[in-house]
């Protein structure tokens, strides 16, 4: 405990130094946090499953995928047809529709992406969404419900509810950017939890469809994309082997002649539309991770030097009265272990707790992910980011007090 209380007299002897040590620390375990996060979050999406399969069917040669809305009850079914064939556990269906609520300016204000889709699957199909904590489940649930009576119902993020500066119970018109000519009259129902779809929105597929089928009653000709509105559909199977038989009977079928359609993991998916982020996210891993905690480390040496030069007469006389050089090697460490270790788990225990609680996560737009949980790893993160940078920042300062002699110290002072 002497040992321990020295330690800390020592880092109050000049607070401004460590209290800009400590900063510096924490905004280094700060961004860094944030950076892992991404990078994890990422990770595991690319990731296959052992189980609980999910596969994205797409048009097989086209890109953006445009398929005939005609697909989607086939491929629903796994587009089986023997009684030994695979059927999907569940299945969903999307249409992006992409508009602004200003039909004179398109601007982040006005901007809105939709999935259009069936209600009821943003409860089972829905990454994260299927697995809402009560409270927030509830809500979701009561706001499908009244998308599912109101087919004009639409559920949309909060912060893009911000940005349009519009709130539950409004109504407002959509003015198609994709679908031209097409505009969308909803009433907002509801909000999705914060987190990863706080810039989506979400339409009831049937409210689409039968806006493009009342097009043409109008217009007396289809939309030009009446025959290609269907971009997605996912498909969910118990394990690998049932995914490989559900795909040989999509690509077999001759239902999807044209166009034709393939299919591949959710994971493999999701790496396919990260592929035009793959040298920002390679930069992130390879290049400013690294970086920063090189810079971490530099810092904390930085002030430990200083701190030795300073003190190299106390140390000598620590000598003079029986400290061994281990023992003073000891102290200048656990300061710069203490500061790091402490600064480094508060920074990222807070950016933890106030990127989850109050933004919802990480706003950062990769691809259509709009924001990412900071991982739970941070709550132990900080703490060893901020250990291990201070041990290599002060190893080498701190075997320099091995070498201070008292006869050189007390020379100079004569």
């Amino acid at each position: 405990m002497r040992f321990l209380n020295l330690i800390f007299r020592n880092l109050r002897r000049n607070v401004l130094r460590s209290l800009l040590t400590s900063t510096g620390v924490m905004v280094l375990v700060f961004v860094i946090t944030l950076i892992w996060s991404i990078l994890g979050f990422l990770d595991r999406a690319t990731s296959e499953k052992s189980s609980n399969f999910k596969g994205i069917v797409t048009e097989k040669w086209s890109i953006p995928s445009q398929m005939p809305f005609a697909y989607a009850r086939t491929l629903e079914n796994g587009a089986s047809r023997e009684d030994g064939d695979v059927r999907p556990e569940d299945s969903m269906t999307w249409q992006f529709f992409i508009g602004t609520i200003d039909k004179n300016v398109v601007g982040f204000n006005s901007f809105v992406f939709a999935f259009c889709m069936e209600p009821r699957k943003l409860l089972t199909m829905m990454d994260e969404l299927d697995s809402l904590p009560p409270g927030p489940k509830a809500e979701l649930e009561k706001a499908v419900e009244a998308m599912e009576k109101n087919k004009q119902g639409v559920i949309v993020g909060q912060k893009r509810l911000d940005a349009l500066n519009k709130r539950v119970g409004d109504k407002m018109t959509i003015f198609g950017q994709n679908y031209r000519d097409l505009d969308l009259e909803v009433e907002i129902v509801g909000t999705f939890p914060l987190g990863r779809y706080d810039n989506n929105s979400c339409i009831n597929r049937e409210y689409l469809n039968a806006s493009l089928d009342a097009f043409k009653a109008r217009t007396g000709k289809p939309h030009r994309l009446a025959e290609k509105t269907l971009n997605l559909v996912w498909v969910r199977v118990p394990d690998r082997e049932a995914f490989d038989q559900l795909g040989s009977q999509i690509t077999s079928s001759p239902f999807f002649a044209a166009p034709a359609v393939k299919i591949e993991t959710a994971s493999s998916g999701v790496a396919n539309f990260l592929a035009g982020y793959k040298d920002l996210l390679t930069i992130f891993r390879w290049v400013l991770a690294p970086s920063i905690l090189i810079t971490l480390a530099v810092v904390i040496s930085n002030a430990i030097s200083i701190s030795v030069r300073e003190r190299r007469k106390e140390m000598a006389v620590l000598k003079v009265l029986g400290f061994r050089p281990n023992q003073i090697l000891g102290l200048v460490m656990g300061e710069a272990l203490l500061l790091g270790g402490i600064a480094g788990a508060i920074s990222s225990i807070a950016t933890y707790f106030f990127v989850n609680k109050f933004l919802g996560g990480i706003p950062f737009p990769i691809a259509f992910f709009s924001s990412f949980p900071v991982e739970d790893g941070a709550l132990w993160w900080g703490a060893a980011i901020g250990l291990v940078t201070a041990f290599v920042g002060s190893i080498i300062p701190a075997l320099s007090t091995r070498s201070i002699k008292i006869v050189d110290v007390f020379s100079k002072v004569a």
